[in-house]
């Protein structure tokens, strides 16, 4: 069998096709992203893809590219049977260290809705010039199932949630576990979250593999001093010289934004910057503390507010390893947060920040004010030194590149067995 990780010669390797939900700012997207970029930093042909648009435009920005957009590594949107990655004879990038701007970064978007029928046509088009597609998120392992059946190329589902959580009831479990069985492999974050995925699907051993959840450390570059901070709230338009905390992700029922309101409300001198957008924004912007809350919407990057902040706050009633966390962590910023999923691998209780139990507004308040109170720097830079050993990116990427070679060699239904 051919080493299918070495770096030459030029198309030994199995080419990647990343598939996002959405081109939004999130867990799945951001890591998905970091990965992209590395593996063409590494010489391995690779692109990026979204199922659909930002799903709301509306007034907290305009609209990411639509369906017309095109990535570089030249994955077309909407592209037919020709669509194919990094060139026509699957040369990887001469220069992939070129990737690191943001235009490399820009997902190709492949339809109008993330499970139309145009979509996963344009899906099933794009995935005949992949040799792997990894799925990143719930939504994108649907449209995987749907689009690459009865094809030849095989597609790896990335599990970053925490499956007690959405395999609660039997219609998700059934839904969840049909799906599952497609996929060639399935990764998660945690041998506890292995266990849960084989024992609710009965999936075959050797199907779901552990690899940590992680992101590029130059990604999320911590503040170089105080006027750096002051320069990245100037660009957010925040106040300059305030206690300032970050709240990041979707505002919706499980992320509990309002007990991060109900926190805010209990601490007259800090201000809250939130960055995301879900259905609850208009609801929870009537708040009684929303007047000390700056709603930023959908950041196209959230490395310039950890720049901003003194602290994260994370509220949710259910999390895997939240890459917000590993993401703050890596710009030196203290975290408190609630004790769900594997947060506490993360979130170094006294160490890097403070976890307390969720759904209780008066103790994250505590929390918050203590971590507030205190050497913060310390706090950031104990953080960091944790995030830099457990969760940077270059300690991963290894696992990835020798699971995608497996399933490309034939490791799950439908892999090949060369290129």
């Amino acid at each position: 069998m051919p080493d299918h990780t070495s770096a030459d010669p030029a198309g030994t390797r199995p080419r990647v096709l990343h598939l996002i939900s959405d081109p939004r700012r999130g867990g799945a997207q951001n890591f998905a992203r970091d990965l992209h970029r590395e593996l063409r930093r590494r010489g391995q042909a690779s692109a990026l893809c979204a199922l659909a648009p930002h799903p709301s435009p509306g007034p907290t920005g305009p609209a990411l590219p639509g369906p017309r957009a095109a990535d570089r590594t030249g994955v077309r949107a909407g592209a037919g049977p020709g669509a194919r990655l990094d060139g026509p004879d699957r040369q990887p990038d001469p220069h992939p260290g070129a990737c690191a701007d943001e235009e490399d970064l820009r997902a190709a978007v492949l339809g109008s809705g993330r499970l139309r029928p145009g979509t996963l046509r344009a899906l099933r088009a794009a995935a005949r010039g992949a040799d792997v597609v990894l799925a990143h998120g719930s939504d994108t392992l649907a449209a995987c199932a749907l689009a690459l059946a009865g094809t030849r190329t095989p597609f790896v589902y990335v599990s970053v949630g925490h499956p007690r959580y959405w395999t609660a009831n039997r219609l998700r479990r059934v839904r969840g576990g049909a799906l599952m069985h497609r996929a060639a492999a399935v990764t998660t974050l945690t041998d506890e979250a292995r266990a849960v995925l084989e024992g609710r699907f009965r999936l075959p051993d050797g199907k779901v593999h552990v690899i940590s959840n992680s992101r590029a450390a130059e990604s999320y570059p911590p503040a170089d001093g105080r006027a750096d901070r002051r320069a990245a709230r100037h660009a957010l338009g925040l106040p300059a010289d305030v206690l300032l905390v970050a709240w990041i992700g979707a505002i919706a029922p499980e992320k509990r934004l309002d007990l991060a309101l109900d926190v805010l409300d209990r601490l007259p001198d800090v201000r809250l910057a939130i960055a995301g957008d879900g259905p609850l924004r208009e609801t929870l912007a009537r708040h009684p503390a929303a007047a000390r809350a700056h709603f930023l919407g959908a950041l196209p990057d959230p490395a310039p507010l950890y720049r901003a902040a003194d602290a994260l706050l994370l509220t949710s009633d259910s999390e895997g390893v939240p890459g917000a966390l590993i993401e703050a962590a890596l710009a030196g910023v203290p975290a408190v947060a609630t004790d769900v999923g594997w947060v506490r691998e993360v979130v170094r209780d006294g160490a890097t920040g403070a976890l307390v139990a969720p759904g209780d507004p008066l103790a994250l308040a505590e929390a918050l004010a203590k971590v507030l109170a205190c050497n913060r720097a310390g706090l950031g830079a104990a953080a960091r030194a944790h995030a830099l050993e457990h969760f940077e990116l270059g300690a991963v990427v290894d696992a990835w590149q020798g699971l995608v070679a497996e399933v490309w060699a034939g490791g799950g239904p439908g892999a090949r067995t060369g290129p």
